[in-house]
């Protein structure tokens, strides 16, 4: 091989490399949860020095999730964990399904959603509600993603109105910006590392069995160099033409692959 050759194959390795990264994206933290996995999520984000987002439920009341032990301290444990360099992301408000999407949502994800459908100014105070819950307990909040990925344009108003413009959703190999919101997308509904590209994790520690933590533990172990903080990740937010070509193909690969599964059921 020329030195010619070796130049261009190390660019294309760094490239490559400044290029790829799993966020690490937790759903439904509360005040009442699946606490066991949580300690022990924490114990393994602790052992690899990993900045994990945690998807926060400021007002929950989600009738399953209540059904879980309470802590009494989960405030105290969300501001250390923000200290630690966690992202701390608003997950919604109540957690609360009350319209039904018909699949016209944003994103084309379909079923029931807390904000899809709701007026402008309806969905504006739920959010701001769910601010000031966080102001009162002096958590600092930049970033929200919906329960259930369920968006439509009010939803987007009424989170930049609130001083909102990053979201962890949508389709995509990279970060985007749209509408004036930056997306950093979330494809998978299983851990999952890939060759290329930046994307965030989606867990349901309160869903999951022993196995499935176990399947966790071993990705993370396997993959922790490749896991990047929620600040890695939104400073690749670009809308290069080779980027938007690339989120392009993904977005209609995704919802063609989700049309053909709804079709076959």
């Amino acid at each position: 091989m020329c030195i010619r050759d070796r130049i261009m194959l190390v660019k294309i390795k760094n490239y490559l490399s400044n290029n790829t990264g799993i966020l690490i994206r937790l759903d439904d933290i509360a005040e009442n949860m699946n606490w066991e996995l949580m300690d022990r999520s924490e114990a393994l984000f602790n052992k690899f020095n990993i900045k994990p987002v945690i998807g926060v439920i400021p007002k929950n009341q989600d009738k399953d999730l209540l059904s879980y032990p309470k802590k009494d301290n989960f405030w105290d444990l969300i501001r250390n964990w923000q200290s630690k360099g966690w992202e701390v992301s608003m997950h919604g408000h109540t957690h609360v399904y009350d319209t039904e999407t018909n699949k016209k949502d944003y994103f084309g994800y379909g079923g029931r959603s807390e904000f899809f459908g709701h007026p402008l100014n309806v969905q504006k105070e739920r959010i701001q509600s769910g601010l000031r819950k966080f102001k009162d307990e002096n958590i600092e909040i930049k970033s929200f993603f919906a329960p259930n990925h369920t968006y439509d344009f009010n939803t987007f108003n009424a989170l930049k109105e609130s001083g909102i413009n990053e979201v962890i959703d949508g389709y995509g190999l990279m970060p985007y910006e749209e509408n004036e919101i930056k997306f950093i997308p979330q494809l998978f509904y299983k851990v999952y590392a890939l060759p290329f590209g930046i994307q965030s994790t989606q867990i349901h520690l309160n869903y999951w069995k022993e196995e499935d933590f176990k399947t966790f533990e071993n990705f993370v172990e396997k993959n922790h160099e490749e896991i990047i903080s929620y600040d890695d990740a939104i400073k690749k937010v670009s809308n290069k033409i080779e980027f938007k070509l690339l989120n392009s193909i993904t977005k209609n690969l995704l919802r063609a692959k989700r049309t053909f599964s709804n079709f076959k059921s």
